[in-house]
């Protein structure tokens, strides 16, 4: 059976409101996605149980995703470790309210901060990240909810780059409340063969994005596509696959994501290519 394709509000805007959601919900139901991916950046930026109504009313999935701008870590050198688990259990909530199965996102540090580490330095942080985690872990189990921790590039983070290192920090907490995302964009700089990387993950993947490999649309890239879509069979994985690419009209998500040139004629034109392309390949 096709999975769900989602698309991230990310495409088009920074930060989602109830304002904006409405109108992009459309576009994107209009466009033959699924489910949209929902950035909350800000606790308040749109109400969950608003959006519930919007998305459902074009019967849409939901598919919450935290925002790890400065200040937010699991990892005291890096952010408020408090703030930061107080920023996650709403979240968690707004999943929760919204029927999202998992909340997704690199959540031990700050996108963008990198720092060299020993290896005694690594397996501290590495220790100190799933005492943190834990409590987290339970609460979204309770609510239903895996916290989906995703591995970064090199150039956005030091701490989870790969898939074998985030198993492995991981591996108590794996299961009830806790799984991973993988995105193609990342596995494509960071993995020596993607497809490996993602049946390494097997039953952990809990989220899955895509995007091509310069962070455009899907399809008329360099990713092997049918090869990563053969993995994720292999690795049981039948979830979503959310669109995640940026707009580069909001100087913030800009420079967080690198945006420095647009990566297709419209952003429009880069969801309707990329779903089209999916589904062309039996996603």
């Amino acid at each position: 059976m096709p999975r769900t394709i989602a698309v991230n509000t990310w495409v088009w805007t920074s930060p989602l409101t109830d304002a904006t959601l409405g109108p992009l919900a459309r576009k994107a139901a209009g466009m033959g996605y699924q489910a949209l991916e929902l950035p909350l950046e800000s606790i308040g930026d749109w109400d969950p149980a608003r959006a519930r109504d919007v998305l459902g009313d074009l019967g849409l999935g939901a598919i919450v995703v935290g925002a790890m701008g400065p200040g937010r870590s699991l990892i005291a050198r890096a952010g408020d470790v408090e703030a930061t688990q107080g920023y996650l259990r709403s979240c968690i909530g707004a999943a929760a309210i919204l029927g999202s199965a998992v909340v997704a996102g690199p959540f031990y540090a700050p996108t963008g901060a990198t720092w060299r580490m020993t290896p005694d330095e690594r397996s501290q942080v590495v220790r100190e990240l799933r005492v943190n985690l834990e409590p987290l872990a339970s609460d979204a189990a309770d609510a239903g909810v895996t916290l989906a921790v995703e591995p970064l590039n090199r150039y956005e983070t030091s701490v989870l780059n790969t898939v074998e290192q985030s198993l492995d920090a991981l591996a108590p907490l794996l299961g009830a409340g806790v799984g991973l995302a993988l995105d193609t964009y990342h596995l494509n700089i960071e993995e020596k063969k993607p497809a490996e990387a993602i049946r390494a993950a097997g039953s952990a993947i809990a989220h899955v994005q895509v995007c091509g490999s310069d962070r455009g649309a899907v399809g008329d890239d360099h990713t092997d596509w049918p090869e990563i879509l053969r993995a994720l069979d292999d690795a049981g994985y039948r979830g979503p696959l959310g669109l995640e690419s940026f707009t580069g009209e909001n100087a913030t998500i800009a420079v967080a994501a690198s945006v420095w040139r647009p990566l297709a004629a419209s952003q429009d034109e880069l969801a309707a290519r990329s779903i089209q392309a999916l589904r062309v390949l039996g996603a």
